[in-house]
């Protein structure tokens, strides 16, 4: 059996290239597999479920046949789509996830996550991620019109790209020290994550023992995926195409 592990795919009717090839991945790719993770970010924004966008129901329906077929969907939020929920994820045949979420990865203890809690030098963005997870903001925005949130998501969206292209290409990366103490904390070797858009392996050292942690990369030129099974796991890539 093989599980499948992808994130950052940032799905949005402006960038139908990604879409297409992951409803093609679906096809092709993710057939008869054990499990399907999505580690945060599936949607470039996500203002509740009940946006009545054509793309949300569409993209439901395609993880519904997967799920519908055998394989475990599993969705875990990002930080573009905090607010996606139990709606959603009951059309789409999938179960939400909590960050971080410790599996049992073929007899190894493997811990997921989005990646943006092991961003710790970016103490602005944190302080945003602390008010946008508050429960009462999230009852507040989800409480006005549909078109007040798609407005308020191309502010956020418009605001974000303009602070990242001023930050310092350390500050957006993960904090070595941090990894090493969260997945000392969980009693781990292997870490996978997204939200930094760097793939790559990093092998480790922790406590004297050897460690891993691989980050996948987003769907933007290239379609990303993790393969594991029982002989280990493959970080691999292909071109998207229009």
């Amino acid at each position: 059996m093989t599980t499948l592990f992808i994130s950052d795919l940032h799905l949005h009717e402006s960038r139908p290239a990604a879409t297409n090839a992951f409803y093609q991945f679906l096809a092709e790719r993710a057939q008869g597999t054990e499990a399907l993770y999505i580690l945060g970010d599936f949607f470039d924004a996500w203002i509740g479920d009940d946006d009545d966008a054509p793309l949300n129901a569409a993209v439901a329906q395609h993880l519904r046949a997967l799920s519908d077929q055998g394989t475990a969907v599993y969705l875990m939020h990002g930080n573009r789509d905090f607010l996606l929920g139990n709606d959603f994820a009951n059309a789409a045949g999938a179960s939400l996830i909590v960050d971080p979420t410790l599996i049992d990865l073929y007899g190894q203890p493997t811990l997921l996550m989005h990646g943006d809690t092991l961003c710790t030098r970016d103490t602005e963005y944190l302080a945003f991620r602390q008010q946008v997870r508050s429960p009462a903001w999230q009852q507040q925005i989800l409480s006005q019109p549909l078109g007040a949130r798609r407005a308020l998501a191309a502010q956020i969206r418009a605001q974000s790209k303009s602070m990242n292209s001023i930050k310092a290409e350390d500050i957006m990366d993960v904090t070595p020290e941090e990894v090493v103490r969260v997945m000392q904390a969980h009693g781990v070797r292997q870490l996978i994550h997204g939200h930094t858009h760097r793939p790559a392996r990093h092998p480790l050292t922790i406590d004297g023992m050897a460690a891993e942690r691989i980050v996948l990369g987003d769907w933007h030129d290239s379609a990303w995926c993790i393969y594991a099974d029982a002989s280990g796991l493959e970080l691999r890539h292909w071109p998207m195409t229009v």
